[in-house]
Order: C-alpha cells, then structure tokens, then sequence
C-alpha cells in the first residue's frame, strides 16, 4: 500500500499508541522511518525499536511511560508536508519549547536533531517536532 505521507502516518499510528496507552505500536517499514526511531531512541523517547523481516517489513516501536504510566512523548507534530516542505537554514534551526523538545531534520549529514544539526551547522528539511 501507498501512502502520500508515510512520517505523518508514523506519527499518527505513535499518538494512537500512546492514547490508547499500547506498549507496542507496529508500522511498514521504510528506511526514513528506521533513522527517525533511532533519533527518537536516542533522545530517550521510546524505548527500543525493532526492524522485522517478512512481508511487508514491519518497524515495531517499544513506547515509554513514566512510573505512574504517563506518555513521555507530550506531543508530535509533522512540520514539513508534501504539499508544503519546511526547508531551514543552519542559523535557523528552530528550538521546541526552549530546548525541552527536539526538532528532527533532514540533513545532508542524514537524520540530526536539532541540537545535532546546529552543532555541525547543517541546516535541512524539519520533519516533525517531537516535546
């Protein structure tokens, strides 16, 4: 199947997920969405992930929850769409509520953050914002 917006989907199946309060949340894979879990991971989001093969090839992300079973993720949001990209200067890099949230870019380096692509001074595309 073929979607339009494949990192609006993710994020979309990620905020149901934590909603409905799953500890698990499954998707099809793409090479995109692998590095953007791998940043979520990274920046202390989610768990882990796990890359399942088969037909289709399935990315499973392993959501976390504070002790009193509160989402860590607060929000997500898709900054750059296909019908509109959100395209930033390194000097414009934006900040999410102060440094609390991150900002995931598309890089010429691959897939930073924001602080990440200020410190190597890359700007990009801004995928999504994650606080």
């Amino acid at each position: 199947m073929s979607w339009s917006d494949p990192i609006a989907d993710m994020l979309t199946r990620v905020r149901n997920a934590h909603k409905a309060e799953h500890e698990t949340v499954s998707m099809p894979f793409s090479r995109l969405k692998g590095e953007v879990a791998q940043v979520l991971k990274r920046e202390g989001f989610i768990v882990d992930y796990s890359v399942e093969n088969g037909l289709p090839k399935l990315l499973t992300l392993v959501l976390k929850y504070t002790a009193e079973h509160e989402s860590v993720i607060r929000g997500l949001k898709r900054e750059s769409r296909p019908g509109l990209r959100r395209y930033v200067e390194a000097a414009k890099v934006p900040r999410v509520l102060g440094g609390q949230g991150i900002a995931i870019l598309s890089t010429s380096s691959g897939i930073l953050t924001d602080r990440e692509a200020r410190g190597q001074h890359v700007g990009g595309e801004v995928l999504c914002t994650v606080w």
